[in-house]
C-alpha cells in the first residue's frame, strides 16, 4: 500500500470533504478526452493528482499543479 500524505495548497490544508480527515493516499489520474480516445491520443491527455481519503475512501482531484503532498510521519 502507498505511503499516506497529508496535502497542502498554499497555506491551507486539505481535509477529506465528506469525513474530515487530514490524510490520503495518492495516485495520478488521467482525464481522458473523446478526441484523445478517438485517435488514441489519449497519453497526451491531462493527468490530475487523486487523493484517496485513507478513512472513508473518497476521491479528491486535483488540477491546480501548485498542491504539495507531505509525507505522513509513520
Amino acid at each position: 500500500m502507498a505511503k499516506a500524505v497529508w496535502a497542502s495548497l498554499g497555506e491551507m490544508s486539505i481535509t477529506c470533504q465528506v469525513c474530515e480527515h487530514d490524510l490520503f493516499r495518492e495516485r495520478g489520474v488521467k482525464l481522458n478526452s473523446t478526441g484523445g480516445e478517438l485517435f488514441n491520443l489519449a497519453w497526451a491527455d491531462e493527468t490530475a493528482t487523486g487523493l484517496i481519503c485513507l478513512r472513508c475512501g473518497f476521491v479528491h482531484l486535483f488540477v491546480n499543479p501548485r498542491i504539495e503532498l507531505h509525507r505522513a510521519k509513520d
